[in-house]
């Protein structure tokens, strides 16, 4: 495991490097809290917010994130990001701490799996007293829906779902263009990833900040993350992972959201190619009395390229009744 406290950034950072269900996860954690496991621990604070990605899942595209939720929050309870299982490159040569206890899941990077390995993550993490406030984006807000369908047991205060690809992914315009790319061409990609892996780690990034830009401020640890996509690993599991929600993801759990609705925010974007408006409007007809937005500030889906710090000012508005109560 490695860990390190970045002194040059605003807030503590901790962060590591684990297996959870054999495969290889990277967390970051923000906050002095870097063990929530202990349930005797005077310590212990009452809420924890845990953010559960998009894909791809790396935990660097939302360290900028959780820093300003961290501020935004007055510094007074932990954000956790946990990347998705496999959506990492572990730095070569590191020791990673195995989990011995829980068995590895058949197919871990597949959407199943990282449900599992979400709920997981969670038993081994995190004490039962500790609340939860889970924010997802993207197929995060399907994981998260999982799982609170099937661990009714945790003590989810809020769900906060951006960007909430949780419907018919494959009919969305941009599903429409990626799903045959993504069920029948992703080994072709493999190669040129496989060539790209070889070039300096400052080409990398010059090729990245090519592709992004059209930005007009895109953030810094984007870049960094994005380097991470030159591993043929990491790309095979973004995509198979990918691959399996165009598959998957067809109907809404109209059922879970029923169950859970006092608990669910919703924020749909306008324009979102992922979850164009009409989502938004049908799920807005069919839960009236639901927490559903429409974003009115023209975020992108992948609001964590060049808008993190408004989102999380957002949020940390939002519940703020919710914190208030605790």
């Amino acid at each position: 495991m490695r860990t390190n406290m970045r002194s040059e950034e605003p807030v503590p950072l901790h962060e590591e490097f684990i297996y959870c269900c054999g495969a290889a996860t990277h967390v970051l954690k923000c906050g002095p809290w870097k063990d929530l496991s202990k349930d005797e621990s005077k310590n212990l604070p009452r809420l924890l917010f845990m953010i559960i990605p998009g894909n791809p899942g790396l935990a660097g595209y939302y360290r900028t994130f959780i820093q300003a939720l961290y501020c935004g929050l007055n510094q007074q309870y932990p954000v956790w990001v946990v990347s998705h299982a496999g959506h990492c490159k572990p730095p070569s040569g590191m020791e990673m701490i195995e989990d011995t206890d829980i068995k590895e899941l058949e197919d871990v990077f597949g959407l199943n799996g990282q449900v599992e390995h979400k709920l997981n993550f969670l038993k081994k993490n995190v004490s039962k007293n500790i609340k939860l406030v889970l924010i997802a984006h993207s197929i995060g807000c399907y994981i998260t829906l999982e799982m609170m369908k099937r661990a009714s047991e945790l003590q989810v205060l809020r769900s906060v779902l951006l960007f909430p690809t949780i419907e018919r992914m494959a009919q969305s315009p941009q599903g429409k263009l990626m799903t045959p790319l993504l069920c029948k061409l992703r080994y072709v990609l493999y190669m040129p990833v496989y060539l790209l892996s070889f070039l300096p780690e400052g080409v990398k990034a010059s090729l990245v900040r090519f592709a992004l830009r059209g930005m007009k401020s895109c953030d810094e640890s984007s870049i960094t993350t994005s380097v991470n996509l030159f591993s043929v690993d990491c790309i095979a599991n973004i995509l198979y992972m990918a691959s399996q929600e165009m598959m998957k993801v067809v109907e809404r759990d109209s059922t879970t959201i029923k169950q859970n609705l006092k608990k669910l925010i919703f924020y749909y974007g306008i324009g979102d190619s992922w979850c164009p408006q009409h989502y938004y409007d049908e799920i807005k007809m069919d839960f009236p009395d639901g927490d559903i937005r429409l974003c009115e500030k023209g975020l992108r889906h992948a609001f964590v390229l060049d808008a993190s710090k408004e989102m999380a000012s957002m949020i940390a508005d939002w519940l703020q009744d919710d914190l208030t109560k605790l």
